[in-house]
Formats: C-alpha cells, structure tokens, sequence
C-alpha cells in the first residue's frame, strides 16, 4: 500500500538518458504537477520528453501485449536511458499527430459528431424533401382505422407502389406480377389488364402500382382489409397507396417514415445515415466529401479578345501544325469563324462543340494526312481531354498540367453539405445535422445550452444523456479557445496548435486519472489574451489526478507551472544538461538564459525609430474569404509588418489565404486558388514572393538541412574535382547518398536501416555495414583537407562554415544556416530529428541563400514556433537585415516580442470566427496600443512600457 502512495504522490525519475544530444543526464519530475520543460532551441526538450519519456512509456506499453501480438510488431527499441522509474501510462498530444484526411473534421476527432448523429438518429423529426410536410409513419392497426376514418361506405382500390418515376419497358417485372396472380395494375394513373407481353414505353418515365384488392370499405370486414393491406405492404415494401375509385384521390400510408402527399419514404434513420463517411448517409455525388472537382472555364480562356491563333485556348497553346488545330480549322469552315477570329467572336455553338465536343462528324482540307475527301473526324473537345488527363494522367506531369485548368467547387448535389438529402431533411428545432456543423463552436454551445425547451416530451427522454455528453465536450473545446472553430472546419486546414488543443480538449473529456500528458507547445497559434484559458485548461487536467508535462517557451505557461525544467546551456552538442530545475521563483534567480529573460535582465529592445519605407504600397481590396467581411488592406513596402489578432480572426485567410495565392500565381502560375477579393493593386512594386510555411522539411532520414538548402549539390560538385576523383573518374552522382554506385547498399545510404512496425511507426536502426557513414569504403577514400564526404555530413554547420572558408559558393549557403542560428545542428542531420522551430529556420535560411533583390516579399507564418527568446532575437535580426535591404516582410505572429519590434502592425478581430474579420488597426505599435478595441493593444502597452 505503501508502493501505491509513493508512485500517486512520487515523482518521474529519469537517469542516465543519452538520446540525441542529452549528456547522461538524471532527472526527477514531479508527479501530479504541471512541470515545464524549457530551453534554447535545439537544447534538448524533446529529446527528453518525447524520445525517451514518451518512447519509454511506449515500449512498455507494447510490452504488456500477448507474445502473439507482440510478433507482429517487432521489438520497440529502448531508449538510450539507464533507468526510467515512477512511470504511469503516457499521452503524447504533438504537433505532428493532425490526421490530414479531408474526411477528418473537428467533429470526428473530439467525437462530437457522432454524438449528434445519435441524436439526429433518435430524437430528429423528418420532413419531406419535395414538399417540406412532416413525414409520417403508422402501425398495421393505425393504417387500419385511418382508411376506416378516410374512406367510409367508399369503393376504394388497394394498391402496391412498386416503381415511381423510373425509365424502361418493365415486361419482365409485369410477367412476374402475373405469375403472383394479379390481373392488374395502375399505369401512370391508368388501371390496365396484365396481358401477356405487356410492356411500356422503355424511354418515359413510369409509376407502376399493383391492384391489390377492390372492395367498399364498410361492406366488408376486417380480416379482408387487413389481409389485403397486408399484402400491400409486403409488395410495397412497407407502403400502401389507397384510391378512391369516384373522386381518384390518393392515400399513401406506411410502416416507414412518409410523406403523406408524395408517398416519399425514408429508411428508419439510424446514426450511420448521417454519417457521411458511410455509403448510408453519404451524398452520392460527392462521395462524403462536399466537394468536387469542376473544370474553370476562365482558366481555359482567361482573355476572350485573343484569336485562336494567338493562344486564347490556353490548354491548346499557339497554333501550330497538328489534328487539333487541323479539326478546329474544320469547324471553323462549318460555323464561319477562322484561326484568327477572337474568342469572344466565335459562335456560341462553335464554341460549345469546342469545348465540350461533338459526334458530329467535320470534313478536313488541305491537311499532311493525304486526300482530304478521306478524312471526316468527329471532335472530342477540350474539356473532356483535360478531365482523362486529371483523372486518368498517365504521368504526374500530364496530371499537374490538366490540374492548373480544375477548381474545386461545392457539390452541387448536397450544396457542400456532403450528406443525401434525406439525412438533411431530419430537423430539431428547424435546424438538421448540417447547419449544426457549421455554426462555429461558441454558437453552437450556446444553441444547445436552452434546447430542451424546443423538445416534446419524448424527444427529452430519448435525449437527456446524449445532451449532458455534447454541452461536456463543447465547455472542454470552448475553454481551450477553439470558439471559433465549426464541427465542419476540416483537420487538413487546422494548424499544429489547434489540432494540439483540440486532443487536449478530448483528453480533457475523457475523465482518466494517474496519466502522464506530454505536450509540445500547445500555445502555437493562441493569442495572448487565450493564454489564460490554456493554462486552466492544463491545470484541469492535472487537478484530474494527471501529471503534465509541457515543453514550452511561453513566459506566461512557465510562470505558472508548478516545476520547471531549464534545459541548455546552449542547443545542439552544447546543451543536452539541466541547467537548473525547480519551481518558477528558482529558475528566475539562476543565470541562464531563459532566466535572464524571465526577470528582465535580456530583452528585445523596441527600434528606436520605425522605417518610413519606400513610399508604395500593395493594396488588397474587397476580400471576402472564409470570415473576412469585405476588407480592404494595404502593405506598405519597405517595412518590416506583423500581422495579428486573436486566434480565428481572419489572418491566414487574409495572408495565406488571399494575399500569397494572388501574388503565387501571378509570378509562379501557382495552381492555388486565392480567397474571394476584388482586387491587387501594386503588383508591379514586387517581382517575387516567398512563403515560409509550417510543413514539416521531410519524412525520412534522407532528407537533412543540406540536401533541403541544396548546399550538398555544392559540395558534390567539390568532391568531383578532386584529383583522387579525377584518377578514378569519379562524378558527382557517386557522392550522393540516395543514388546507386558509391553509397552503401545495406542501408541505401540512410545511415540507418528502416524496420517496419506494421501500423505503428518504422523504426530506424544504426547501419552495421558503413557504421552510420552512409557511403561505401571506395567512396570515403576520397578526401578534402583530410575529411571523407561522410565526415562533411557529421560535421556540425559551424565546423562547416570554417572548413570551407575558402569555397563561396559553399561558404554562402553555410552563412546563412549559421546566421538563423543553426549552428549547432549537423549538416546529415536527418529532418525527422530536428524540432518545429529547427525546420522552419531551414526553410527560412534557404530562401535567405537565394539573391534577393530588394523588391521581394517575404511571408512568414509564425516564425517563433519552438523559439526561446534568444531564438527569437537571433531570428528577428535576420528578418531585420532582409528589410534593410528594401524588401517587405510580412510575419503572422502572436508573439508581442515580434509585433513591438515591426514597422506596421495590421490589427484583426475583434473575436474570431463570425465576430472576426475586420480591420481593427494599421499602423506602428504605439499607435495601436492605443486602440482600445484591440486586445493585442492591452498586451502590446505592457511590452511597450
């Protein structure tokens, strides 16, 4: 019992751990608390937490398998750690972990979709898709009384729907009615005699019911009319249809659920019919997924004023002598228009026969292909051969062409709702499964909050328990500041921040006790004024019965944990130690970096003038993406601008969504599609844009910051020339790694050797063949100043800069790595290895390396992901010299670090999600910590203080 107290109340003791770059470090962290483990960028923060808490935690999980399922997961390597003790049962939430599916959405990740399916299911109220009646269904006895009710003392005929609104000749199904023994049967209203070989018109639609039974109601008794009703219902499956011999009415009834006027009937709704990951609730024309590819005429023929000739069908290009043209020319004979004849002036018909194609058969002249008497050709037209190469490219190049002339539009069908009509047709309180979906989650909650109000009594009873589960899960999502968030927003377009609140949102649900919670940074993305909320959340969490661990370089999340883990001194082989552990106070009396910035002693320091700029601007009118109303927005030139605003607000929709698709496919005929807007003006100021993203560098150990900055190319090329290479008349190609003939073939020059884990992750092993080196003996024969190229990728960016001082070309691209502050990193370090803020400032460092010219316009989406302060310093200095140089920097941030230091702070909100949207500020951030509808601003006066 004693063992059982020690491990509640104890704490996680970590001894001996070597993994990457920690140096044999032993470390206690307490159970039952918030710790915080932070540290420069590269220090080894997750190398501690993740790869060998986590991975330790892992491994004994799998260890508690069966032998039998064990063999088909192979063995999990164990950390290179001497002991791990006070473990429980480890959650890791990352970064990494979003599922980029484009069936996955919010609602099927946090669950709450399925509960609402449930809902919809048990307690929803069908209507009807052609007249918007309340569907109804009746028992046998019901069905009974009603006709009794409707048609007293009147000669009715029972009937058996079997078709409606259907093509063909039916002879077949009408031999099988008389095979049953049934004379006759209503025709589209006409009641006709079962002849044999009685068919139908094959191309009109048709409705077909089976005579039943003729009889007067009150005449006959009831075992006759409830056999007979019976019967109908057995041919009908499940629906009757009574006729009034003297008037014609119609009467529908049925065990289903229907529409009393059409005799529509819908299945018995179960969840899975709303679902549309299933073939039971999918739309089927979209498949689920609410949107389908369509081809975009104004790509086919941007400028109507340009002939044939001149190209003005892009996907034909200029003419030229070929069948294509040769078959324009044809049509052009028959519909009076010619090569030279501008779009806008060919024929509306002409124009559809040469877009979409035509049987019709046309007459070539004066063609290389012999008599022209011989060749009449009919016309496949463009549209159609864009859509064989999108859909049935035989080579990616083919693919990627035809994909510039397609656009991804909603489904006409569902309207972008991805179910069948009859799933969006089950309502509570007016509303279907749908419109739930879209509302954003802080509308949401509040529709759900007075619901019960709306409901009959047996729609509260059936849904009292599923209720309590949705407004749970909704609290845990809105207290983690995900308001803005729609159960619709698809996981694809989430960044790693919210993807990370959102699982902690589900853990958070969940209610387990005596876990262990590891997070990488779950602050990404969040405005200062949620930060609050994330920290309750997290303390939730632990008051649960939960230790949490957070790697984390927030001011705010460090002061308020309850330990601290400082890693450093420094990042790479110079860090890897503890330099101090402890709560808070501790950390901030130490010496080390991150203290120094906690208690004030390391600052940034605001400029002291901001850049007055180039005097141009590139103004972006009328964008009315996603949640943006109608704004207008200018980029001064020359200056370095931040733009921010609480999370949701509109900000990528404005930069990454409108701004960098505009200019992309401007200067690159990106594929992209921009958001909704009216118009650029100031293009020609710039003459290229480049976008720093979050995408993870690569997925395999093959991919490192030297093949990703293409510094290795160079390298190569070095490696040719040398004189041993000469004599034995080695190329460039034999210093590659990734390519037959000098890398070793055991490993395939990885280094390391991939053992597959079935659906668990592949695990990376050393190389015993070439020890790690990657390339075969002959190879690492050759030498530059004594180093083998395996001892070039070992060598840290550092090491590198000094060793090739005296080739440029080389030295360049070095520099700049080295200028990020990357240092420390090694240049074959594999990418899977390197942290979030490590891959961004590769990618950073590898636009800097290419010439800029001083009109570029650089894009960058929160660059501080997985920086220490220093880090930031380091990067700001960066991006400071780009804009001394004339170019413009535009940075997403939420960092105050970053928006203090800008020349141009564009301020969006007010709230997220339908309250965002709209321009708040432009200007310095002075002037905006004036602003007193900003929330940034009362963050933003503090810093400026």
């Amino acid at each position: 019992m004693k063992g059982v107290e020690q491990l509640e109340t104890g704490s996680v003791d970590v001894f001996g751990a070597r993994v990457h770059n920690l140096k044999n470090i032993d470390v206690s962290i307490p159970r039952n608390q918030l710790s915080v483990i932070t540290g420069l960028s590269g220090s080894g923060k997750s190398s501690l937490a993740f790869d060998t808490i986590y991975a330790e935690g892992q491994r004994r999980y799998i260890e508690t398998f069966s032998a039998y399922a064990r063999q088909f997961l192979g063995g999990m390597e164990r950390p290179d750690v001497d002991k791990i003790t006070g473990l429980s049962p480890v959650i890791s939430i990352e970064q990494k972990t979003t599922n980029k599916n484009p069936r996955s959405t919010v609602g099927t990740i946090t669950e709450l979709y399925d509960f609402l399916r449930l809902l919809y299911a048990r307690a929803g109220i069908a209507y009807s898709y052609e007249t918007g009646e309340k569907m109804v269904k009746y028992t046998d006895e019901q069905i009974i009384n009603l006709i009794h009710e409707k048609f007293s003392e009147k000669r009715i005929y029972i009937l058996a729907p079997i078709v409606k609104g259907r093509k063909g000749h039916y002879k077949e199904l009408f031999e099988q009615i008389r095979r049953k023994g049934f004379l006759y049967a209503r025709v589209d209203g006409e009641i006709v005699e079962l002849l044999h070989g009685f068919k139908v018109d094959r191309y009109k639609n048709h409705d077909i019911e089976i005579l039943i039974d003729k009889l007067v109601v009150e005449e006959v008794g009831d075992k006759r009319l409830k056999e007979s009703v019976q019967t109908a219902m057995k041919h009908g499956k499940g629906i009757t249809m009574i006729l009034d011999k003297d008037t014609d009415e119609v009467k529908y009834y049925s065990r289903l659920l229907m529409c009393p006027s059409t005799g529509i009937s819908y299945n018995t709704p179960a969840p899975h019919s709303f679902s549309f990951n299933s073939p039971h609730g999918a739309c089927p024309k979209c498949k689920g997924l609410g949107r389908v590819n369509a081809i975009d005429l104004e790509k086919i023929i941007p400028d109507q004023s340009l002939s044939i000739r001149e190209g003005g069908i892009v996907p034909l290009g200029k003419y030229k002598n070929s069948l294509i043209f040769w078959q324009l020319e044809a049509i052009g004979r028959k519909y009076d228009f010619d090569m030279n004849t501008p779009i806008e002036g060919i024929p509306e018909e002409a124009l559809s026969i040469i877009l979409d194609g035509s049987s019709e058969t046309f007459k070539l002249e004066n063609t290389p292909l012999g008599a022209s008497s011989n060749y009449f050709l009919s016309f496949d037209g463009v549209i159609k051969y864009i859509t064989n190469q999108e859909s049935n490219g035989t080579s990616k190049k083919a693919k990627k062409w035809a994909e510039q002339f397609v656009k991804t539009d909603a489904c006409s069908a569902c309207g972008g709702k991805r179910l069948k009509k009859e799933a969006l047709h089950f309502k509570i309180h007016n509303k279907n499964i749908a419109e739930l979906a879209e509302m954003d989650l802080g509308l949401l909650g509040e529709w759900f909050q007075n619901i019960e109000q709306h409901l009959n009594d047996k729609q509260k009873k059936i849904a009292t328990e599923i209720l309590k589960e949705i407004r749970s899960r909704l609290g845990f999502l809105l207290d983690v500041g995900l308001e803005y968030l729609s159960l619709n927003r698809s996981s694809v377009s989430l960044s790693g921040g919210e993807s990370q609140r959102i699982r902690l949102a589900t853990q958070i649900g969940s209610q387990l006790v005596n876990v262990l919670y590891i997070l990488d940074e779950p602050s990404i993305g969040l405005h200062q004024r949620d930060n609050e909320r994330l920290i309750h959340s997290l303390q939730q969490l632990r008051d649960s019965g939960n230790s949490v661990i957070v790697v984390e370089h927030d001011k705010d999340m460090i002061k308020s944990a309850d330990y601290v883990v400082d890693m450093g001194p420094f990042a790479g082989k110079h860090g890897g130690e503890i330099v101090v552990a402890g709560n808070p106070d501790d950390i901030e009396k130490g010496d080390s970096l991150t203290a120094q910035y906690l208690n004030g002693d390391r600052k940034i320091e605001v400029p002291k003038e901001r850049r007055k700029g180039k005097g141009k601007n590139i103004d972006l009118k009328g964008c009315t993406g996603n949640n943006l109303k109608n704004v207008d927005v200018s980029f001064p030139l020359g200056k370095f601008i931040c733009v921010t605003g609480v999370s949701g607000s509109g900000k990528s929709s404005l930069i990454n969504g409108t701004l960098q698709p505009i200019l992309s496919q401007h200067f690159y005929r990106s594929v992209k599609d921009p958001l909704p807007y009216e118009d650029l003006e100031g293009i020609k100021n710039i003459d290229k844009v480049v976008e720093v993203n979050q995408a993870p560098l690569g997925k395999t150990p093959r991919s490192n910051p030297a093949t990703y900055t293409n510094v290795f190319g160079d390298i190569r090329k070095l490696y040719e020339k040398l004189p041993e290479s000469q004599i034995r008349g080695y190329k460039a190609g034999r210093f590659s790694f990734n390519v037959k003939g000098g890398r070793c073939e055991t490993c395939q020059g990885a280094g390391v050797r991939s053992i597959e884990m079935n659906f668990l992750p592949d695990v990376y092993v050393h190389c015993d063949e070439c020890n790690g080196k990657r390339y075969n003996r002959e190879t690492l024969e050759v030498r530059y100043k004594g180093k083998s190229i395996g001892d070039v990728l070992d060598m840290t960016i550092n090491q590198a800069v000094e060793f090739f001082e005296n080739i440029p070309a080389i030295l360049t691209k070095l520099k700049v790595l080295q200028d990020v502050g990357l240092g420390y990193v090694t240049l074959g370090q594999p990418s899977t290895t390197l942290s979030g803020g490590e891959s961004q400032r590769v990618k950073l460092a590898t636009e800097l390396a290419k010439r800029d010219t001083g009109k570029t316009m650089y894009i960058l989406d929160e660059p501080t992901t997985g920086l220490h302060f220093e880090d930031i310093r380091v990067l700001l200095d960066v991006l400071n010299r780009l804009v001394d140089k004339g170019n413009t920097v535009i940075v997403i941030e939420h960092n105050m670090d970053v928006i203090k230091v800008a020349d141009h702070v564009i301020d969006i909100g007010k709230e997220g999600g339908r309250n965002g949207g709209e321009i708040l500020f432009e200007g310095t951030p002075e002037d905006l910590a004036k602003c007193k509808d900003s929330f940034t601003a009362r963050f933003l006066k503090e810093e400026l203080e």
